[in-house]
């Protein structure tokens, strides 16, 4: 693998301080780290004024292949990924098919192998009668549960085929927390409603709390490593606030700190999602429960839509929006507004899903460790536009913001793969590797 030297970059340590310096990256690993190198390498980078970061680990992403490549594929996906300082990606099981066999788990890694500029790991799905290879299939990061929210095989929602699953393994679960029955109660209640607002009525901060109760109870029923995914509401995080096991970790994406139902009345269709965005109220608790440790890391629930879709009217719309390539300026424009530090992001964003997930060597800048790396411009602000995104639906809900923090270059095991503005040829991203 060629050799690549980056010079005179501020060095993020994971502690929040930095190094002004050198680092050089050989074999895909993070050779050395001093304040300079004079050593040859095959490629250089001149870094002067810009940071240092490890590369974003994006722990849920919707990249829609196989079966819908038209809103987005693996290709497409990880391009977008690495724009946005993402270096590695954790992509979920539903898909067409669904992944919830070995057979489904390998024909992604092989087109992920062929494709993706990124580094990857894919979900294996829950159903009603797959724990068998809930518990056997390899590799794969963890199990996910849509307990709502989701249709077909992997809607697992009855309480008795949940704790089958939670009875019997031991490999991480990841829980999407709506209640299926109060789901299906609110939107008879709310029929006839065309407004996309009401979505954040049908799926209330009590679908939500309902189904992440039921979850924790579970795990400490069953001592099961237990994951909450993108969890959105106050009432959730006191819940955590007050009973957390230490086995149990929460996620919270940007759409849920940034947006809210205010967001509804300019934006419409393209901010509804699932759960849906919250009150003022809830972002601000959301923050403070991220600053707290509550809830432990940042994902995206990058899950694009095209604009004809999202133009139908509800219920027709379909729920979701991208945001890969989008979260590492938001939270860096936060961090220069002074509500976040430099080791807050590190760890929300890189070392801390790496953790959760058994994912090892990757999230900090330290000698030995993989060279997954971005460079970014924290003094630039850059207006958000639709047709700039590369995300293949080509729009974002943060469209008109201006940000700062946008990667110069993204480095993927120790090779260049994103470099101003544009992505290199090639397939750089490996499979992740996960010791749980």
């Amino acid at each position: 693998m060629p050799s690549l030297l980056i010079r005179n970059a501020r060095i993020a340590r994971p502690d929040g301080t930095s190094l002004d310096g050198d680092v050089l990256c050989e074999a895909g690993r993070i050779a050395r780290i001093e304040s300079s190198i004079s050593a040859k390498a095959d490629e250089a980078i001149d870094a002067h004024g810009l940071l240092l970061l490890p590369g974003v680990i994006d722990p849920q992403v919707h990249f829609r292949e196989p079966g819908k490549e038209y809103k987005e594929d693996l290709a497409s996906g990880s391009r977008a990924a690495v724009k946005g300082g993402v270096t590695s990606f954790l992509e979920m099981p539903n898909t067409d098919p669904t992944t919830t066999m070995q057979a489904a788990l390998d024909d992604k890694l092989r087109r992920a192998a062929a494709k993706s500029v990124a580094n990857y790991g894919f979900f294996i799905g829950a159903t009603v009668d797959n724990l068998t290879e809930l518990n056997n299939a390899n590799p794969t990061c963890g199990i996910k549960i849509f307990m709502g929210a989701s249709t077909g095989s992997l809607l697992v929602d009855k309480p008795e085929d949940l704790e089958r699953i939670f009875a019997n393994g031991t490999r991480l679960i990841a829980v999407h927390a709506e209640d299926e029955a109060r789901i299906r109660a609110r939107k008879a209640q709310f029929a006839g409603r065309t407004d996309h607002a009401v979505q954040s009525e049908i799926r209330d901060a009590e679908c939500a709390l309902i189904a992440t109760k039921l979850a924790l109870s579970l795990s400490k029923k069953y001592r099961r490593r237990l994951h909450i995914l993108h969890l959105s509401t106050k009432e959730e995080a006191n819940l955590l606030r007050a009973d957390k096991p230490a086995w149990v970790t929460a996620e919270v994406i940007p759409n849920h700190l940034f947006l809210n139902v205010g967001d509804y009345a300019s934006q419409g269709s393209r901010v509804q999602m699932n759960p849906p965005i919250r009150a003022k109220e809830d972002n601000t608790v959301l923050w403070q429960a991220l600053h707290d440790g509550v809830i432990d890391f940042i994902a995206t629930d990058h899950a694009p839509h095209t604009l004809e879709e999202k133009a139908r009217p509800f219920p027709e719309c379909p729920s979701g929006m991208p945001g890969v390539e989008i979260s590492l300026p938001l939270l860096l424009t936060e961090m220069a507004a002074g509500r976040c530090t430099l080791a807050e992001i590190q760890k929300w964003m890189c070392w801390g899903p790496a953790v959760a997930y058994g994912i090892p060597n990757k999230g900090k800048i330290l000698e030995g460790w993989d060279a997954d790396l971005t460079l970014v411009d924290v003094h630039t602000l850059k207006t958000v536009r639709d047709d700039e995104t590369f995300t293949k639906v080509h729009w974002s809900p943060y469209s008109g913001r201006e940000l700062t923090g946008w990667s110069e270059y993204t480095i993927v095991n120790g090779r260049i793969v994103f470099e101003r503005g544009s992505v290199r040829d090639g397939v750089f991203g490996k499979p992740l590797r996960f010791e749980q």
